[in-house]
């Protein structure tokens, strides 16, 4: 079952800049890992602070896999300064019969 993370980032206005940088660099190791199927960012049209970024995980246990590893030895450490609140993250599960 393909699922989607969504990780919702609220940017400080002034790191916009290295957020670029720091999340470009992010991503593209989330884009390498074994099961993402794709990450894109979308940025809110009326607050260029605020960015979400949409992971597509072949299943579940791709994603789990992922936390994991990003709880251990893939941590991040330099996106917290640049954050202006906490992250949040939701899960959602493709429903193509819809």
């Amino acid at each position: 079952m393909t699922i989607f993370a969504i990780l919702d980032l609220r940017l400080k206005k002034e790191s916009l800049d290295s957020a670029r940088e720091v999340v470009g660099r992010i991503l593209a190791e989330t884009r390498a890992f074994d099961g993402c199927e794709g990450v894109d960012v979308v940025i809110d049209a009326e607050d260029d602070a605020h960015w979400l970024c949409v992971e597509k995980w072949a299943s579940p246990e791709a994603d789990a896999a992922y936390r994991e590893w990003r709880a251990g030895p893939g941590a991040i450490k330099d996106l917290g300064p640049l954050l202006a609140g906490a992250p949040g993250l939701g899960k959602y599960a493709l429903d193509s019969a819809i």
